[in-house]
Parts: structure tokens; C-alpha cells; sequence
């Protein structure tokens, strides 16, 4: 029996990775389409090798330095669909292999850029908060900057445009409230 493919993404800061950890407490398998990445780009991992190939000054330690990486894509403009025309397909045989060896009826899979970069999904749940909220929690993280955030909103889908694509909505403004709607999602997609 394949599982019911719920794709789970939100832009920054919308509550995504906490909404992700709901499901998890729940006993829904999740699959993290960040932490992938970092396995592809950790020691020995599938990605090192042709992104090594791309720009070899990003390998250090037989792994992939993200700083090399930003570097890289800032000072060459076609640096980015390069990377991921070659971290994309490994990222998704990554989530293939996850799914395939899901047994339940339902597995979550959190993919910050679903909709900018497809995924074989059943359904999609987008979390989301009001822009005010959002803006006030990303700034909030050590280190970011106005300027930071701005350039990573210009890479994602509006939130609005987000929500109307959704199969599932889910507020993220109160955790209690966002935590009592997963469970129902669950309970109405017949997972754990």
C-alpha cells in the first residue's frame, strides 16, 4: 500500500518546522527535505562529488562548505540552476527511498520550496502566520538581517499564492490551536 503523500511546506518562518514536529509526535513519518540536502552534502555523501565538479573550492573535508557554495552562487549568475540541476534528482531519489520504505497510511514530507520546485505529492498543507508575525519571528534568529530576509522572500512563492494552491491550511499563530489541527489532518487522512 502506498502512502498518502502529504507535502507540507510554509515560507520562512511561517511554522513549518514545528508544524513537521507535530506529526512526528503523532508517529507520522516524516521526511525533511533540509536535512537531506545536509546529508547529500555531508562526508561521503552523493552530492559531494559532481557539486565538487561544478565549483571545486565548495569541497573541504571530503564534505560540502556551504559558505564556498553562497560564494560561488553570488558571484556567478548561473551557478544556481547548475547546482540544482544536479541536487534536485538526488534529492528527490532521497524522498523516494523514504517513502518506499513508509509502511503506514501516511507520510509527511517537508519541502520549504514545494511549489517553486515540484514534488510528486497527494495533497499539500501549507502553514502560514500573518507577514507582520512572520517578519518579527525570522528577524528574531541570531544573525538575520532585513536585507537577508528580503532576498529570501524574492526566492519564494508569496504566501497568498501559496495558500490558494493548498489541499490544507494551517494557522501557525497559536501552537495549541496549529498542534489540535494536525491531529485532525491526521485523523482525516487516516494516518497513525
Amino acid at each position: 500500500m502506498t502512502p498518502y503523500r502529504l507535502g507540507l511546506t510554509g515560507s520562512i518562518g511561517m511554522g513549518k518546522s514545528t508544524t513537521a514536529g507535530f506529526f512526528r509526535d503523532l508517529g507520522v513519518p516524516v521526511w525533511d527535505a533540509d536535512a537531506a540536502v545536509h546529508r547529500l552534502y555531508g562526508p561521503g555523501g552523493a552530492a559531494v562529488g559532481p557539486v565538487g565538479a561544478l565549483c571545486p573550492a565548495a569541497v573541504v573535508d571530503g564534505a560540502i562548505d556551504r559558505g564556498a557554495l553562497k560564494d560561488w552562487i553570488a558571484r556567478e549568475k548561473s551557478a544556481l540552476a547548475r547546482l540544482e540541476a544536479v541536487v534536485h534528482p538526488l534529492v528527490a531519489e532521497d524522498r523516494a527511498a523514504f517513502v518506499a520504505a513508509v509502511t503506514g497510511p501516511l507520510v509527511v514530507l517537508d519541502i520549504p520550496l514545494l511549489f517553486e520546485v515540484g514534488a510528486d505529492v497527494d495533497g499539500v498543507l501549507v502553514v502560514s502566520v500573518p507577514p507582520e508575525v512572520q517578519r518579527a519571528r525570522v528577524l528574531a534568529r541570531e544573525g538575520m538581517t532585513e536585507a537577508q530576509l528580503e532576498m529570501i522572500l524574492a526566492r519564494q512563492m508569496p504566501d497568498a499564492e501559496k495558500r490558494k494552491r493548498a489541499d490544507f491550511v494551517i494557522e501557525t499563530l497559536d501552537m495549541d490551536s496549529a498542534r489540535q489541527d494536525v491531529q485532525n489532518l491526521v485523523a482525516k487522512l487516516g494516518g497513525a
